[in-house]
C-alpha cells in the first residue's frame, strides 16, 4: 500500500508538469458544457452533446494518458528503477491507474451535473462512466508498457484512439460499422449513455451481452499488459 500511495503522490505532482495530459482531462467537459447551453436543434435527444463528448472523453482522455505517462517511464527508465525498488507491475498498475481512473472521474461528475442528472439517474451515469474509463486505462497501459518510446506510443495510440472513440458515434450510421462497435466496450457504453438520453429518468438496460463484452476487453487489456510487461524485460 505505502508503494502505490507513494506512485499515486508522484503522478499527482507530475501531470501538473505536463501540459498536453492536462488538457485532455478538461477540454471534453468544457467542450459539453459549451455545446450544451449553446446550441439547441429541434428533436435534439435530451443531453445529446453532453453523452457525445462524455463518450469521446472516455476513449480518449485514460487511454492516451496512461500510454503516455508509462511509455515516458520506460523511455527514462524510471519504470526499470520502480521495479529494481521492489515495486510490483501490479503496484505500479494500480497507482499510476487509480490516479488516472480518479481525475477522470472529477470530468465524469462535470458531465453528469451538466447534463443535469440526479439521485439515482446520476449515479447510474457515473456508474456507466467508470467502467468506461477503467477499461480505457487498463488498454492504455497496455500500450505505454509495449511500446519503446513516447514517440512509438503516440503513434499507437492515434489510430486506437480513435476506433474506440469514433466508431461507436459512426455505428449510427452505418449498419457494418455498429455490427463491429458491438463487441468492443466503448460501442456498449456508449449504447447505454444513448438510452439514457431517450427520455428524463429513464434507466437503461444492461444486457449480458454488455457486461461480457466490456469485462472481455478488460481481460484482454490486462493479459496483453502482463505481457508487455515480461516482454520488455522488466519482470
Amino acid at each position: 500500500m505505502r508503494n502505490i500511495i507513494a506512485i499515486f503522490q508522484k503522478q499527482v505532482k507530475e501531470t501538473f508538469k505536463n501540459k498536453t495530459i492536462f488538457i485532455q482531462f478538461i477540454m471534453f467537459p468544457i467542450m459539453a458544457i459549451i455545446m450544451e447551453n449553446a446550441i439547441e436543434i429541434a428533436n435534439m435527444p435530451e443531453n445529446y452533446f453532453v453523452n457525445l463528448f462524455a463518450s469521446m472523453y472516455i476513449g480518449m482522455a485514460p487511454l492516451t494518458s496512461m500510454a503516455s505517462i508509462m511509455s515516458e517511464e520506460k523511455e527514462k527508465n524510471t519504470l526499470r528503477v520502480l521495479m529494481m525498488s521492489q515495486v510490483k507491475p501490479m503496484q505500479y498498475l494500480i497507482g499510476t491507474g487509480s490516479y488516472i481512473w480518479a481525475i477522470c472521474m472529477v470530468g465524469a461528475c462535470v458531465f453528469g451535473v451538466t447534463g443535469t442528472y440526479e439521485g439515482k439517474e446520476l449515479a447510474v451515469f457515473i456508474g456507466i462512466m467508470a467502467a468506461g474509463i477503467l477499461a480505457s486505462l487498463l488498454i492504455g497501459a497496455a500500450i505505454g508498457t509495449w511500446s519503446r518510446n513516447q514517440m512509438s506510443a503516440t503513434s499507437l495510440t492515434i489510430p486506437i484512439m480513435f476506433v474506440f472513440a469514433f466508431l461507436p458515434m459512426l455505428s449510427g450510421f452505418n449498419e457494418a460499422i455498429a455490427k463491429v462497435a458491438r463487441f468492443i466496450y466503448s460501442g456498449q457504453i456508449y449504447d447505454l449513455m444513448n438510452q439514457m438520453g431517450y427520455q428524463s429518468g429513464y434507466q437503461p438496460e444492461i444486457s449480458l451481452e454488455m457486461v461480457a463484452v466490456i469485462g472481455a476487453n478488460m481481460l484482454v487489456a490486462i493479459l496483453f499488459f502482463a505481457f508487455s510487461y515480461r516482454k520488455s524485460g522488466l519482470a
